[in-house]
């Protein structure tokens, strides 16, 4: 299992529309980029309370998602070329359905073990100039994904982002975000404390889990 990767993107603090200061439009690099444990190198996160650290430090966003959202919201110019959503890795071939956590996967030289998918925030509001955006990607489960970096390495558009080991098959993406965000999927205690028994699952995401237990 793998997909194409497109393009490499990565951000600089730059002003939203509405003066915010964020590092979410991110642009493609020519070229093979660095691989490190923060992420790729050249980019940035101007929110690290949210934003970046080791479990989040490299972000996909799937291509096959583009021709939906430029149908569905074809007033956002910026959909245009990758890097419209934040992603680090614009890959085309896998979406939220297909990868689980915990995959690991290597791109170029560089090993990385997926963590968590995104959580849609206002920041991207902010960015597409859409007051839907969170409920739109909390209804159809386009959220992307994190990976965490275990060798690092360098990547360059045309790689193969190939899957060398999967440790479950329960969990996609997909059905781990609609358990946590979604609110026309109930969660059983049961289905939380089963995904909360996978290592590789990013804290930010075990947080709110244990919080729906409490």
């Amino acid at each position: 299992m793998k997909a194409k990767l497109l393009a490499l993107c990565t951000g600089q603090p730059a002003p939203l529309p509405d003066g915010k200061i964020s590092s979410i439009d991110k642009q493609v690099r020519e070229g093979p980029v660095r691989i490190g444990t923060p992420g790729l190198e050249g980019d940035t996160q101007v929110d690290r309370k949210h934003h970046g650290g080791a479990h989040m430090a490299v972000h996909l966003y799937a291509a096959d998602h583009y021709p939906y959202w430029r149908e569905e919201i074809p007033e956002v110019d910026r959909l245009a070329a990758p890097g419209a959503f934040g992603e680090n890795l614009h890959a085309m071939g896998l979406t939220e359905k297909d990868v689980f956590i915990g995959d690991r996967f290597r791109l170029g030289s560089a090993l990385l073990e997926l963590s968590m998918g995104r959580q849609p925030c206002s920041t991207l509001e902010r960015h597409f100039q859409r007051k839907d955006m969170v409920k739109r990607i909390i209804a159809n489960h386009r959220c992307g994904w994190y990976f965490r970096v275990l060798e690092e390495g360098e990547a360059r558009a045309d790689d193969d982002l190939a899957l060398v080991e999967r440790t479950q098959d329960r969990w996609s993406v997909d059905a781990a975000f609609a358990l946590l965000f979604d609110p026309a999927v109930p969660a059983s205690e049961g289905e939380i404390r089963d995904l909360l028994a996978i290592p590789a699952l990013g804290p930010q995401w075990r947080s709110k889990l244990e919080a729906k237990l409490r």
